[in-house]
């Protein structure tokens, strides 16, 4: 297979791009919603907890579990869409899902002009289990994937694409999960006023030096 040229790889970026910060809008928009719905009196931690919400709002929750779901997908067919090998959908599933996340907060701060701080909290996700942190550490998370993106299509459009090997494949994915497991963690502490505590920095710390080390890794032995 040709490899693309840069100027097609360029148009497919921002293509991709402007689809993902269209959709951090609608995702924006849906929690400003749903703050209306289950904090009515402000959103702020600690919350209430999830399961002392009525019958009424725990089918909402439901909902938005599925919600979440949905939006996975619909990143992933996107992703798919875009891209024309396997390296290209995950650089362009880094790509979809990095700029809707900044995005998603920018979009907040216009509406509701929230979050004040970079360290407020936020719950970041439901599936499989709570997730929460400050502000700053999903969107270091997201900054990480966008470059990895970048670096990825990049080589493709000069026809040297990134080797990467099974082994790297399970050391990245081992990374990732440190990465989900330290924002997991502090997920069911979210109503306990220490519930700062429990996140552990120095987890989410290593896991993403870890992933950032294999991609190096794999871009050096790519010259």
């Amino acid at each position: 297979m040709r490899p693309e040229s840069p100027k097609t790889i360029l148009e497919r970026f921002v293509v991709a791009v402007i689809f993902a910060v269209a959709f951090a809008y609608i995702e924006a928009a849906v929690v400003v919603y749903l703050r209306e719905i289950f904090y009515p009196d402000g959103f702020a931690f600690p919350l209430p907890n999830l399961l002392a919400f009525d019958p009424a709002q725990k089918s909402l929750l439901l909902t938005e579990i599925g919600r979440e779901a949905a939006t996975l997908v619909l990143i992933l067919t996107a992703a798919c869409l875009f891209g024309r090998n396997r390296r290209q959908r995950f650089a362009y599933f880094m790509t979809i899902f990095a700029v809707w996340d900044i995005f998603y907060y920018v979009w907040l701060k216009l509406l509701l002009n929230w979050p004040a701080s970079i360290m407020d909290w936020d719950i970041l996700f439901l599936i499989p289990t709570t997730w929460a942190s400050a502000v700053l550490y999903p969107v270091i998370i997201s900054i990480i994937m966008l470059t990895f993106a970048a670096f990825v299509l990049y080589r493709d459009a000069r026809g040297r694409p990134i080797n990467v090997t099974l082994a790297d494949w399970g050391l990245f994915s081992l990374a990732a999960l440190v990465v989900v497991v330290s924002f997991c963690t502090p997920g069911p502490h979210v109503a306990e006023p220490d519930y700062q505590s429990h996140f552990y920095w120095p987890l989410f710390a290593l896991g993403a030096i870890a992933a950032v080390a294999v991609f190096l890794k794999c871009l050096l032995k790519s010259k």
